[in-house]
């Protein structure tokens, strides 16, 4: 299995030890903020696409990331249902996150819906860090799905994720960094309520309109 050493620390941690680390420190949360950059790199396209805006999150099911560039949009995930405003094309789209998505992906890892050890083997990894001091993973989920494999940076200090990098099967990966995070911070109720314009086009998913 091996151990990780952090910069400046004499207390190795086992992968098992820091995934749990994580686990807790998430646990641990009521509310959290963030600054997030996204990047999407395709196997077929040289320049990454790259989004970013706040991420606001509230436990046990509340989460809203604010897209401020390049374009505007809203992901809000309530208990479950997403929801994802486009502003400019006036369209608003809602679906239910499937049993999967909630248990793994960056909504996995957030909710805490599973144990770590549960969906994914996990290994010691090394890759280039944004910054020191982080203790790094490669999370091989244990189910098929989106995506082959997945790279952490967590923060040595608080335990927290700093990113996350999904790799996709034919080469192609999503990544997610976290910067100037805040926890337990007052966040106002009307951050996870989502009111569209008159006119504003709503698409359900087949399973909402049961």
């Amino acid at each position: 299995m091996g151990v990780l050493l952090l910069a400046g620390s004499a207390f190795p941690v086992t992968p098992d030890e820091a995934a749990a680390n994580l686990e807790k420190a998430v646990r641990g949360l009521r509310t959290l903020e963030a600054r997030f950059e996204q990047l999407y790199f395709s196997a077929s396209v040289e320049e990454p696409i790259q989004e970013g805006g706040e991420l606001y999150f509230q436990k046990p099911d509340l989460m809203r990331w604010e897209y401020r560039s390049p374009r505007e949009k809203v992901f809000l995930y309530t208990a479950g249902l997403v929801q994802m405003y486009l502003p400019d094309e006036k369209q608003l789209t809602r679906s239910r996150v499937s049993r999967q998505t909630s248990e793994s992906d960056i909504l996995g890892i957030f909710l805490g819906t599973k144990p770590l050890r549960d969906v994914y083997l996990i290994e010691s990894a090394q890759f280039p860090m944004e910054t020191s001091g982080a203790v790094e993973l490669k999370l091989v989920p244990k189910k098929e799905g989106d995506y082959t494999s997945l790279l952490v940076e967590i923060d040595g200090k608080t335990w927290l994720l700093r990113r996350a990098v999904f790799l996709e099967w034919g080469g192609s990966r999503r990544e997610f960094r976290f910067t100037r995070v805040r926890v337990n911070v007052p966040i106002p109720p009307k951050t996870f309520e989502l009111k569209v314009p008159a006119g504003c086009e709503i698409i359900d998913d087949e399973a909402l309109k049961r």
